[in-house]
Formats: structure tokens, sequence, C-alpha cells
């Protein structure tokens, strides 16, 4: 089985296309939240995942979306785009995000959780400090993460050394070792940062027990010209371009 692993969709339609259909073959997807906000296509972006996703999670800026956090918790630019697309969203696709949580379970082996396991609506885990602990508030061998926008692996080894952040490249592939636990970050599809704009996603291969990371371009100009259309920030227009 091939699994899709995405995140932070962020109301980009052209990426999630894009890396749709960048990914080829896959059975299912596990979507880490943050569907929407930020971008100009947030029904778009709902109808599409829903009909592939057999996990679902709200991100912090979905639940802003549909005013169940407080917004003074956002930046300016940030506060008008949830705000516009909450306006936006359908009645049947408010009720799905409504339903949705922050952190879930997927099996035994495998975590969902937005931010992190220990505050799953808005740590942004970027630190060995943080993952170390967060280690120790979930049991499965695997924590997939969002939120930060940024690809990231850490591991914790069977002697309790816990290692990384480790930036995976574009192709990359873990091996997922018994005894050893991780917590990844696939980065973002709608809007990328560490200063690549390629879309980002990975790719969970049973057959092989790996994950393996990718990077795609996908039409930034195409999405900027929707969200010049939507009146949405000039800044979030921009920073599409540089991956920041």
């Amino acid at each position: 089985m091939r699994i899709l692993i995405l995140s932070d969709i962020h109301s980009n339609i052209v990426a999630l296309e894009t890396v749709l259909s960048a990914a080829r073959s896959f059975d299912t997807v596990w979507n880490l939240g943050d569907t929407i906000g930020y971008g100009p296509r947030p029904n778009e972006c709902v109808a599409t995942i829903r009909t592939v996703a057999s996990v679902m999670l709200a991100g912090n800026h979905d639940l802003a979306c549909l005013g169940l956090l407080d917004l003074s918790d956002f930046n300016p630019d940030a506060r008008a785009a949830n705000v516009w697309n909450g306006d936006q969203l359908t009645d049947d696709h408010r009720i799905l995000l409504e339903e949705l949580e922050p952190i879930q379970p997927i099996d035994d082996r495998f975590l969902a959780a937005h931010g992190s396991p220990r505050e799953p609506i808005w740590e942004y885990l970027l630190t060995r400090y943080q993952a170390f602990d967060n280690f120790r508030r979930f049991d499965q061998q695997v924590c997939l993460i969002g939120h930060s926008h940024v690809p990231l692996i850490f591991q914790l080894t069977p002697e309790g050394r816990c290692e990384g952040p480790s930036s995976p490249d574009n192709g990359a592939t873990l091996m997922l070792k018994p005894g050893f636990r991780y917590i990844i970050n696939p980065g973002s599809v709608g809007q990328p940062r560490n200063q690549d704009p390629r879309a980002a996603f990975a790719v969970f291969d049973t057959s092989t027990d790996t994950i393996t990371f990718h990077r795609v371009q996908y039409d930034v100009g195409r999405t900027q010209r929707q969200m010049h259309e939507a009146q949405l920030p000039a800044a979030l227009i921009t920073r599409l371009e540089y991956g920041i």
C-alpha cells in the first residue's frame, strides 16, 4: 500500500492538484490539517481532499476559519485571510471541518497530530529538546505532524537518545527501523517554507516500510493570480514565490 502524507494545503488548489498528480498511484491520503486558510480556493481543496483521505485533522487555521479559535492570536494578514476563507465555505464543508480533531491515532503504530502530541493545535515542533519531550507523550512508533511547513525528521534510538532534526532532500527515503521511534513532518503542500517554494509531501510504502520525501514545482503564478482576484493580503501572495 502507498499512503500519501500531506499537510498544510492552505486553500492552494493548484499545489494540491499538482501533488496528487505527481504522487501518481496511491491508495489513500493522510491529511495532517490546515486544509484551508491563507489561500484562494478553500471549497475546492476540501472537496478534493475529502474524496481521497482516510485521515483528516483540524489545524489551527481550519479552526480559526470556522470561528473556533480567537482570531486575535493570528497576525493581521493571516487573520484577514482566515476571515475570508471562513466566509467562502459551503455549509457541508463547514460541517465536515467542524467534525475534525487536531490529533488522531491512526493505528497501533501511527499517530497524527497537527502541531505536536503535547500541543496539537499550536506547537511548532522544530527542536530536539521539544521532540524529546514529545516522544514521552505518545506510545506509537511514529508521530506525523505538520504546522511548521518544514520537512523534518526526529528519531529516538532504542537507547533513548533523541536525534535530529534532519531536513530530508527531495527524494530522500527513510527506512523505519525496529526499536526506533520517529516524529516526521512532510512539509507543506500549499505554503512551503524553508526557502523552497516547491510543494512538499511524503509517501509511506507499507511494502518496504519506508517514507520518501518529495518536492514538486507547481504554478505559483496561477495561485498568486487567484489570490489577487480574491483581494487577499499582498504579503501572503508574494511569499509563495520565495518559500517563506
